[in-house]
């Protein structure tokens, strides 16, 4: 098929006046433009991919802060584990270690009730606890083999814990002073009076034979009277902790000192110590003489 020829229904003078126009402006642009066009149009083009080479420029460095922050956050992440680890062995290593300082430092007060009382107290560790039942006490390592015997007191350095119930080859069984069978001859330190200690269970004891004239404060401390020939006057036994009227007598409940459910290892009197131990004679320091003519 022929093409035809696209004609433009304009005239001679429309197509003048077009080629006058364009004439102009071209002649414009030129003026405009100066000699060296070229540094226009790159000012032209810089300016109009500034906008864009911005964010290009922001969007690089959102995309390397947020690159720097994840390698951050792994970095701290992987540093947490590694304390979170060493705080969990930390804590193992001071569990294991507690048992062995615990008894490191009970051994440490025995040994320095040892110095403060002046005879021959023997060492024994608690095995086993029968403290729960009504009649219990607690079981020693000890027996005949360290020349344990029947009645002998018992003690730790917070108080006094009862006295020896039976003995065999090698254990030793400790009646403890807040049993319902144990008894101690103590004494109050405010008002002097003495009276008979007899155990209530859970730790706590009460103080028979107190004429009501007495004049009894709770927290009052109780001492060892020494006159059951166990334990030796002056051994702390506990405070007061309950004073009430009664008929014939004060009721005086004592809290015992001694934490009869956490021992480990105790110190054994003698059998029938003296009635109160004075503490160790210390011969004074010899003054140096002074000789003639000296000042």
């Amino acid at each position: 098929m022929a093409l035809r020829a696209i004609r433009w229904g304009w005239s001679r003078a429309v197509w003048q006046r077009l080629a006058l126009v364009l004439l102009w402006l071209g002649h414009g642009v030129w003026v405009l433009l100066g000699p060296s066009p070229a540094r226009h149009w790159t000012s032209l083009v810089d300016a109009l991919s500034r906008p864009s080479q911005s964010l290009a420029t922001r969007w690089e460095g959102w995309r390397a802060a947020r690159r720097d922050s994840g390698q951050t956050l792994a970095a701290t992440r992987a540093e947490n584990a590694r304390l979170t680890q060493e705080l969990a062995q930390i804590r193992t290593l001071t569990a294991q270690q507690a048992p062995r300082l615990a008894e490191a430092e009970e051994a440490k007060q025995l040994l320095g009730l040892k110095q403060q009382i002046p005879m021959a107290l023997k060492a024994a560790r608690v095995i086993f606890s029968t403290r729960p039942a009504t009649f219990g006490g607690l079981i020693l390592d000890r027996g005949r083999d360290l020349g344990l015997e029947p009645d002998q007191g018992v003690l730790v350095p917070e108080g006094i814990v009862g006295r020896l119930w039976s003995v065999s080859d090698t254990q030793a069984k400790v009646l403890p002073a807040d049993a319902p069978n144990a008894s101690v001859a103590v004494m109050l330190t405010r008002s002097r009076a003495t009276g008979v200690l007899q155990g209530l269970g859970s730790g706590r004891a009460a103080i028979r034979y107190v004429s009501n004239q007495e004049v009894v404060q709770t927290g009052e401390a109780v001492l060892t009277s020494g006159l059951d020939r166990v334990f030796p006057r002056g051994l702390l036994v506990g405070y007061v902790g309950e004073v009430a009227q009664g008929d014939l007598e004060l009721r005086v409940i004592v809290n015992l000192s001694a934490p009869l459910d956490r021992i480990n290892t105790v110190l054994v009197l003698p059998s029938q110590p003296p009635l109160e131990v004075q503490p160790p004679f210390l011969a004074p320091e010899p003054k140096p003489q002074r000789k003639w003519g000296t000042p």
